[in-house]
């Protein structure tokens, strides 16, 4: 289903670029901007089962991205000054920002050289527990799983994974389970899944995203700005009011003792509806983030004044790595208002 999804998007992007709609709609649009989130930034290893792949873009389409955006004369800018051009009213020249969340390794190896190469701020989005080994990546652990093993067993129940659609079959299939758990409980499940097939979910974690050493480097940069993404990663509208204070206000609190400088912006862990709605947004603002930003796709408008901790980005799918999406990619208004 996921896959059949995909396709018809990737159809729609390539009529939007090919015809020069997209354009079009870009020239007759109100939308002040688009915020890109990003996660990962890897060469191209291509993998038949890599299901995570919509996560992570080339090094090359992200300076690609970069280019694009000031060939086609959009500003380049930091979260905070998009705030500061949503709120004002006057006509202006229409900008791009990139965000980053996880705080993956990557980010440092390959990314990082490409923003700097280019002058082009961005924020990161860092929840602490991953930084200290601790949180559990349960969606890649998921696709490492599956992928080395004919047969998986999750809560109990045994799922094949032979033949490479049947790989894919079981991976949503669990994945959208594991969505529909509450943490406490998926958390337990994902650490017996990982003991079944003897993955240390610590090292698993550590493999993959930055510890503090590596992460000082970002905050050290003049092009980037930190953000708080909670402590453990969890999907806020899980979780009890308080429980959700806490997450966010603790990761705000740790990431200020560790760099000396309290973060103004806050990106909600997974981002969709599902994940994060009116009473987030409304914590967000509660605990005083200037700004917060979700996963739902669209662009920025005046509207948005109001709006400010909820504010929506488009995710530079790693399944849509062509140059000349990029057209698409850059006109908000095709992903809703």
């Amino acid at each position: 289903m996921e896959q059949v999804r995909y396709a018809l998007i990737n159809g729609a992007f390539q009529i939007l670029s090919i015809s020069g709609l997209s354009r079009i709609i870009r020239y007759f649009s109100s939308c002040k901007g688009v915020i890109f989130a990003l996660h990962r930034v890897l060469p191209d290893k291509f993998r038949p089962f890599q299901p995570n792949s919509i996560l992570q873009i080339t090094p090359e389409f992200l300076e690609q991205a970069i280019l694009a955006a000031r060939d086609k004369s959009f500003d380049i800018i930091s979260l905070e000054e998009a705030r500061e051009r949503i709120i004002k009213k006057e006509k202006q020249n229409r900008f791009v920002v990139f965000s980053f969340d996880d705080a993956y390794r990557d980010n440092l190896t390959y990314a990082l050289p490409i923003l700097r190469r280019h002058n082009c701020p961005f924020s990161l989005f860092v929840p602490i527990n991953f930084v200290e080994g601790k949180g559990v990546l349960w969606w890649q652990l998921l696709e490492d799983i599956i992928r080395e093993n004919n047969r998986v067993i999750f809560a109990n129940e045994e799922y094949l994974t032979e033949s490479l659609a049947q790989k894919h079959k079981s991976y949503y299939k669990i994945y959208w389970l594991m969505r529909s758990m509450e943490e406490e409980k998926r958390m337990k499940e994902t650490g017996e899944l990982a003991a079944k097939y003897n993955i240390d979910t610590e090292e698993h974690c550590k493999k993959l995203i930055m510890n503090w050493q590596e992460l000082e480097i970002f905050a050290n940069e003049p092009l980037c700005t930190i953000g708080a993404h909670t402590v453990n990663h969890y999907e806020l509208n899980k979780l009890s009011l308080e429980d959700a204070r806490w997450e966010m206000l603790r990761s705000r609190e740790i990431l200020e003792e560790k760099f000396g400088k309290r973060p103004a912006i806050f990106s909600y862990p997974l981002g969709t509806k599902r994940s994060a709605a009116i009473r987030e947004y409304e914590l967000a603002k509660e605990l005083g983030f200037a700004m917060a930003v979700t996963t739902n796709p669209g662009g920025l408008y005046q509207k948005h004044q109001d709006q400010l901790h909820q504010l929506p980005r488009i995710s530079l799918n790693g399944l849509f790595q062509k140059k000349h999406y990029l057209d698409v990619f850059f006109t908000g208004a095709i992903f809703g208002r």
